[in-house]
């Protein structure tokens, strides 16, 4: 009794493989080599049990060759079944948000590099929503082109603020509130005034780049970090992103538990 979970792990790592190829395969055209294969496997069976040599002998020289060529057969099917199984939510914690966080990052960089002005939030508990409709409605995918776009002098949007919202880019030209803080020092510029407001109502990030010095800062919490280099920025949004990821991951787990949960009979 003590070994009876190796072969049922066994099964279960097997059905699961067999299940993901069928997945992976469905309705493409390598379901139909597939049934080609199926025949090929019956042939030769037939030929085990008939003892037809010739057929025999010649299926198993096809069975030789045969790993190699569906290595090549398979290939479109083989990549795109592995980036689905990247993209599968077991493994979604690990990867999620990092495209998101080097794209602001790279974008920050071109923009800090040429002192070109820019301020970008980040949403996280606390929904953004009334500075959303204060601007322009994007639903973007979050690229650094787009950023770079929206921030280029004499452009319409590059006046306000981007809100970037569950991995996309919710909208532009929106408008932040100021600090009303009175310690903080006169030179301070608007966007950076605007940083400090928002993240002062709410537990939004938000990145600023100074028009005057390129300087690359972070507003959290009310609080400025200033003339940071792309790869702090990286850091300090990389562990953005996990927090969120996970207290997100913690939510959603205890409301399906809540869901999933059936009331006691009264006695």
């Amino acid at each position: 009794m003590t070994e009876l979970w190796k072969p049922l792990l066994e099964i279960a790592i097997i059905w699961f493989v067999f299940y993901w190829i069928l997945v992976s395969i469905k309705g493409t055209r390598a379901i139909q080599v597939l049934k080609g294969l199926v025949i090929l496997f019956i042939a030769f069976f037939i030929a085990q049990i008939f003892h037809l040599t010739s057929i025999n002998w010649l299926l198993t020289k096809i069975f030789a060759i045969s790993i190699i060529a569906l290595l090549i057969i398979f290939q479109p099917e083989l990549r795109r079944g592995l980036a689905h199984l990247g993209r599968n939510r077991f493994f979604a914690i690990f990867s999620r948000g990092e495209e998101t966080v080097n794209e602001i990052v790279k974008a920050c960089t071109y923009l800090s590099k040429r002192k070109i002005g820019a301020l970008i939030a980040i949403e996280k508990d606390i929904g953004l929503k009334v500075y959303i409709e204060s601007g322009v409605a994007m639903d973007a995918k979050v690229t650094s082109e787009l950023i770079q776009t929206i921030f280029m002098p004499n452009t319409p949007l590059h006046d306000g603020g981007v809100v970037i919202k569950e991995e996309r880019l919710a909208a532009s030209g929106c408008l932040f509130p100021l600090t009303q803080n009175p310690s903080i020092g006169k030179t301070v510029g608007t966007r950076h005034r605007a940083a400090l407001g928002l993240t002062e109502e709410t537990d939004a990030a938000c990145v600023v780049i100074s028009e005057e010095t390129g300087a690359i800062s972070v507003a959290i919490g009310g609080k400025l970090t200033r003339d940071l280099e792309p790869q702090t920025l990286r850091k300090v949004l990389r562990n953005l992103y996990i927090s969120r990821q996970s207290k997100q991951q913690v939510k959603h787990s205890y409301w399906r538990f809540k869901k999933q949960r059936v009331p006691e009979k009264r006695q």
